[in-house]
C-alpha cells in the first residue's frame, strides 16, 4: 500500500523547482555572487574561510542547486581537513562543511536542506568519517550535528564554541579527537612563471 501511495504522490507532485547538481568551473562567478548576497562581505573574515583559502573542495563534494533555467540558487562545499589528533597521536581526517547558502529570493523552499542531505550522502559514499562545521545548532541538529563530538577541537582564530558542531559518518570516528583544525586538501595550483631563457 505504501508503494502505491508513493506513486500517487509522485504523480500529483508539482514539477521540482530546483535540482541538485555537481558544481562546475562555469559556476564559480555565480556561486561567489550568491555568497556575497546571502552572507555579505564579512564572510571572508571567518575562521572557516581562512582554512579554505588556497584550497580546492574535497573531490565530488562541491554541489549547487539550480533553478529550472539552470541558474545557481544554492551552494554547499566540503573541504578536507585534519580534525586534531587521536589519543594515540594520529591525525584524524575529516571534512569541513561550508559555506552552505541559498539565494535570498529562494529561501524557505527546502533548498538548503536538500543540499545538506545530498552533500552528506555523497560524503558517506566516498567513505569519509566525519563532518565539522560552524553554524546554527538549531538548524544543523536535524542533520545529526552536535557540539559534543567537537568539544576538544578548536578552529584557528575566533569562533563560537556553541556553533562548532560535528557529525560522525562512521561511529566513533572522532572519539578522543583533540587539537586544531587544519587544512589538508588539494591546493589551488599557482600559475606557472616563465623562466628566462
Amino acid at each position: 500500500m505504501a508503494a502505491v501511495l508513493d506513486v500517487v504522490r509522485a504523480f500529483f507532485a508539482p514539477t521540482p523547482t530546483f535540482v541538485i547538481d555537481v558544481e562546475t568551473p562555469a559556476d564559480v562567478v555565480a556561486r561567489e555572487a550568491l555568497l556575497d548576497r546571502a552572507m555579505g562581505p564579512e564572510r571572508k573574515m571567518k575562521s572557516s574561510e581562512k582554512i579554505r583559502q588556497g584550497r580546492l573542495p574535497a573531490v565530488g563534494l562541491a554541489l549547487v542547486a539550480r533553478d529550472r533555467s539552470g541558474r545557481v540558487i544554492g551552494t554547499v562545499r566540503l573541504w578536507n581537513v585534519e580534525a586534531g589528533v587521536s589519543r594515540e597521536g594520529q591525525t584524524i581526517d575529516a571534512l569541513l562543511l561550508g559555506p552552505l547558502a541559498v539565494d535570498p529570493s529562494h529561501e524557505g523552499k527546502g533548498i538548503g536542506s536538500a543540499l545538506m542531505r545530498a552533500a552528506l550522502i555523497e560524503a558517506r559514499k566516498r567513505e569519509h568519517g566525519a563532518v565539522l562545521l560552524v553554524g546554527d545548532a538549531a538548524y544543523y541538529e536535524r542533520f545529526g550535528f552536535f557540539a559534543e563530538k567537537a568539544q576538544h577541537l578548536v578552529m584557528p582564530g575566533p569562533f563560537s564554541r556553541e556553533r562548532f558542531l560535528a557529525l560522525e559518518l562512521k561511529a566513533g570516528w572522532l572519539d578522543g579527537a583533540a587539537g586544531m583544525i587544519v587544512a589538508s586538501g588539494r591546493k589551488l595550483s599557482q600559475p606557472g612563471r616563465r623562466r628566462a631563457a
